[in-house]
């Protein structure tokens, strides 16, 4: 409740936060609810959380401190940090509030809805912010948009990994290097079959960040592979498929 208390003072002062101050409470929440699987997917305990009242007051104290931040401001890889913190904690405390049995797709805030990503949730800096504000809007067009899919994470076992700790600016593209060469060589990202490739739905939804085309998109696969992945991808490099599971991250 402490910690809390000194969120919310510096909330109401205005006070930017020391970036170690101000996600310690995220890394804290990452590595009580998420547990990294002996199959390479990350897994969240929202019905854990759910059940944590104090857990919940953290997560809410956390998001308002992000809220509350003068962004603008901030280094380049702080911002990035930053936003995607902040779009991953909003994810959670959806998932945690709206208790969707299957998938984040049954959160659909208006009839017409495909998902909750296009609703407002967060304010920063005066502005409304909704999922799709936050990524497509801010991080895409402002940072390396390729990297942006590997750092923000929608709740589903297609996704790449929400990992157990905080986004930092002092590791920041060791950690995102790290996260992309995760996914690419796990089955969600890529898998070699006799035909050729199935790969990741993300990249045919997000092709240009990918290069633009199959070719750029195997490029960018052979950056991030393992030698015997690489091996196999240019040994058959041709895209057969695109696949996503969009099954809730939770523990089975």
């Amino acid at each position: 409740m402490r910690l809390i208390a000194v969120l919310m003072a510096l909330i109401l002062s205005g006070a930017a936060m020391a970036e170690d101050d101000l996600h310690a409470p995220w890394d804290r929440l990452l590595d009580a609810y998420v547990t990294p699987g002996a199959d390479g997917v990350d897994r969240f305990d929202y019905d854990a959380l759910r059940g944590d009242e104090a857990g919940r007051a953290a997560l809410e104290a956390y998001i308002a401190a992000l809220e509350a931040q003068p962004v603008g401001s901030l280094a380049r890889d702080e911002q990035f940090a930053l936003w995607a913190n902040l779009y991953n904690a909003v994810t959670v405390r959806l998932i945690v509030e709206e208790s969707p049995s299957r998938s984040i797709l049954q959160i659909r805030p208006t009839l017409f809805s495909i998902g909750p990503w296009r609703a407002e949730r967060v304010t920063v800096e005066g502005r409304a912010l909704s999922l799709d504000d936050i990524e497509h809007g801010i991080m895409r067009p402002q940072f390396e948009a390729a990297l942006v899919h590997y750092a923000v994470n929608c709740a589903s076992i297609g996704c790449p990994n929400i990992r157990n700790r905080a986004w930092r600016a002092d590791t920041l593209a060791q950690d995102l290097d790290a996260a992309a060469r995760a996914y690419v060589n796990h089955p969600r990202g890529v898998s070699v079959t006799q035909r050729g490739l199935v790969i990741s739905r993300i990249y045919k939804w997000y092709e240009e960040d990918f290069g633009g085309d199959d070719a750029g998109v195997i490029a960018h696969l052979l950056r991030y592979a393992e030698p015997e992945l690489a091996e196999a991808i240019s040994a058959r490099p041709r895209i057969v498929r695109h696949a996503y599971d969009w099954s809730l991250n939770r523990p089975d």
